[in-house]
């Protein structure tokens, strides 16, 4: 094997994203301009008071006009003419930044959605930065903000990587690889010809931890999918350094073969550098003002003498995403994090690190409350929220986005398995509780009761929103849906809504729920899920805009999915459509500062599809009540609202008089099925509004 060519070391050099980031650090160098600004702590609600409404894209989903690009179409003014008019404050692109691999100066495609950054500079394959920062102005000039992502854990296999395997200078400390000796190479598995790694069985991470070389296997596998994915770890071929010497290397990922892991404690201290120089190019170049920490709990793993490596609840996250939120804050932006971990570690972790936290807290509980007509375990997340801290507030309450139902419920899998909880009239372990809810809404999401709903691996269901109500309603069979169906689709879609958007902190949407997108077929998606990633089936292209009403598939090439609810220009024709109800539920949300309130009760109720929470308005504006039936039955009951003043109760969307609270704080509410009400009681001490 002959040593690397110099040219094409230093075209990887100047390819490699540390590269870029050390360079673009001498312009902050000495300058005063990150000193303006608060920096230690996070402040949800000042990150929510720029944009509590988002729309989330997903590149690979937009259907785009003739000749245009995906950015210039998230860019088109008839786009924002409608986002605007729903109400919509922040656009977040996804990814958009180069990504995939290198096989010498051949640039291989994205393996994860953009998921894999290799590169600083716009995907060629979604636009240019020209028209990235056209984006920037078209939002701002529609009071709207651009939302922009970083991957503080890994990289795809770009230059980095690249120059890592070939051990040139510190590029091989920004991850956590291990060179292997020669003597041992016989504990490594052939690499095939068209492959340049392959995933290693617990018996050989086993013995490479006897040998000392690695911390061993995880405390779980992402992504798990027997024979493609048994362990988070991967061995490469021989690769020639740049010293002439040839070495095999093992490498961590957490996610996909092609995500390598960052090493968050290094000497070199690589990894910060190029995620720092990330950020800043995003806020600086970009023009984001909000940026993703993605999967940003995952940045430390540590071996132990017995059982796995400690990978789950590491300090080291904690640290690391202070430095990465304390660095955007001092730039002038603001952060959230997607963070599928214990609620213990979500707050630990919010503490001095991003403002924001998507709310996988409740989100599978409200769709299981959906599934199963019983909001308890919906009351029981809540509470468990507020008894560890957490403001719902520094949340992002979301509707789909474009990964999967996720139900690995990870608070009751680990940190809490062992704690008790009282749930339908018995007391639990948290293990127990947890495989409870899991089984039943496995039972009623996939196989034979919705067969359109596909397992993703062990973490949850590949589905759409509009097929989580389908499964929901019992609609087996998503071709036989009419009008009758499609008008149970909104009303409970509608519920969803008011749950999430009538509470404090962030609401955000997607495309495919504007839509009312169905999955596509997994024949459509087939040679996208060779690896077990079953998620394609729901992230079917949209046209928001009727931009091109007759294209089949988006720019990336994912079908069109059958949307239940047409385009959102044309929703917005209509009084009745989803988009038009969703408009005056934000209108609502917006006059009454609903994102800036404060969460004061979740009140005890005895009908099981029933779930109250109880907000204080600011500014003195009183109380506000979220009243949502998730049965199919209705309901008519009194509750106590203890410490609230009495007065009329009025709905608020339909500004109409719903009822009073009584001087001994009771108040009856009675709904329909699927019914959601937004209500205020309007006290002597609360101002008109």
């Amino acid at each position: 094997m002959s040593n690397p060519d110099n040219a094409y070391i230093q075209w990887l050099v100047d390819q490699s994203m540390l590269h870029a980031a050390r360079q673009s650090a001498r312009l902050y160098a000495g300058q005063s301009r990150l000193w303006q600004r608060p920096y230690a702590q996070a402040r949800p609600r000042d990150a929510s008071a720029i944009a509590s409404v988002w729309f989330t894209a997903y590149p690979a989903a937009i259907i785009t006009a003739d000749g245009a690009s995906v950015l210039q179409t998230l860019g088109d003014e008839r786009l924002w003419s409608a986002l605007s008019e729903l109400g919509v404050q922040g656009i977040h692109n996804g990814p958009m930044k180069r990504s995939g691999g290198l096989r010498g100066r051949e640039y291989t495609p994205t393996v994860d959605g953009n998921f894999d950054r290799i590169g600083f500079d716009i995907d060629p394959a979604l636009g240019s930065e020209e028209q990235m920062l056209q984006l920037s102005r078209v939002a701002a000039a529609h009071n709207a903000v651009v939302i922009d992502d970083i991957v503080p854990a890994h990289t795809g296999k770009g230059a980095d990587f690249r120059l890592a395997e070939m051990a040139y200078e510190d590029y091989p400390g920004l991850y956590h690889m291990v060179e292997i000796r020669e003597e041992d190479w016989a504990l490594l598995p052939e690499v095939p010809p068209e492959r340049d790694a392959v995933n290693l069985l617990p018996p050989v991470v086993d013995r490479l931890k006897e040998k000392h070389y690695i911390v061993g296997q995880l405390q779980r596998v992402i992504f798990f999918e027997p024979g493609i994915k048994d362990t988070d770890w991967s061995a490469t071929g021989e690769i020639t350094g740049v010293d002439g010497k040839v070495r095999r290397w093992v490498y961590l990922h957490y996610f996909k073969e092609g995500q390598p892991s960052l090493n968050w404690l290094d000497p070199t201290f690589a990894a910060q550098q190029l995620i720092i120089g990330d950020a800043l190019h995003a806020i600086d170049v970009g023009g984001a003002r909000v940026l993703r920490l993605d999967a940003n709990g995952f940045l430390g793993v540590e071996r132990r003498a017995e059982g796995s490596a400690w990978s789950e609840s590491h300090p080291l996250s904690v640290t690391g995403n202070q430095l990465i939120a304390g660095m955007i804050r001092k730039a002038g932006g603001f952060s959230f994090q997607e963070l599928n971990l214990t609620l213990d570690d979500i707050a630990a972790m919010s503490h001095g690190g991003a403002d924001l936290s998507y709310d996988f807290i409740t989100r599978p509980a409200y769709q299981h409350a959906l599934l199963t007509g019983d909001s308890e375990f919906l009351r029981l997340m809540l509470r468990e929220m507020h008894t560890i801290g957490i403001d719902p507030a520094s949340l992002i309450h979301a509707l789909q986005n474009h990964d999967e139902l996720t139900l690995e419920l990870v608070h009751f899998w680990t940190l809490h398995a062992y704690d008790h909880y009282h749930f339908r009239g018995q007391t639990l372990p948290g293990g127990h509780l947890r495989e409870l809810i899991r089984e039943e809404m496995y039972e009623r999401l996939t196989g034979e009761q919705a067969p359109y709903n596909l397992k993703f691996v062990t973490n949850g269901v590949a589905c759409t929103s509009a097929s989580l109500i389908a499964a929901a309603l019992g609609i087996r069979d998503l071709d036989a849906i009419g009008p009758a169906e499609v008008e149970q689709i909104q009303r409970l879609h509608l519920l969803l809504v008011m749950f999430n958007a009538m509470q404090p902190g962030v609401f955000a949407l997607s495309g495919w729920d504007l839509v009312g997108a169905l999955p596509l077929a997994p024949e459509q998606v087939a040679h996208l899920m060779g690896d077990g990633d079953t998620r394609w089936i729901n992230r079917g292209a949209y046209d928001l805009a009727d931009l091109a009403p007759d294209a089949q598939t988006s720019a990336e090439g994912l079908p069109r999915a059958r949307a239940l609810y047409g385009s959102l220009v044309e929703q917005l024709q209509n009084p009745g459509s989803f988009a038009c109800q969703l408009k005056r539920i934000l209108s609502v949300r917006r006059a009454y500062d609903i994102a800036a309130s404060r969460q004061i009760l979740i009140p005890e109720v005895q009908a099981p599809g029933l779930l109250v929470m109880v907000h204080e308005l600011p500014a003195g504006k009183g109380v506000q009540l979220t009243a949502l039936n998730f049965g199919a039955a209705p309901i008519s009951e009194t509750i106590c609202l203890p410490g609230v003043a009495p007065g009329p109760v009025v709905d608020i969307i339909h500004e109409r008089v719903e009822g009073d609270l009584t001087e001994n704080c009771e108040l009856t509410l009675n709904l329909d099925p699927y019914e959601g009400l937004a209500l205020r009681v309007v006290s002597a001490a609360s101002p008109v509004i």
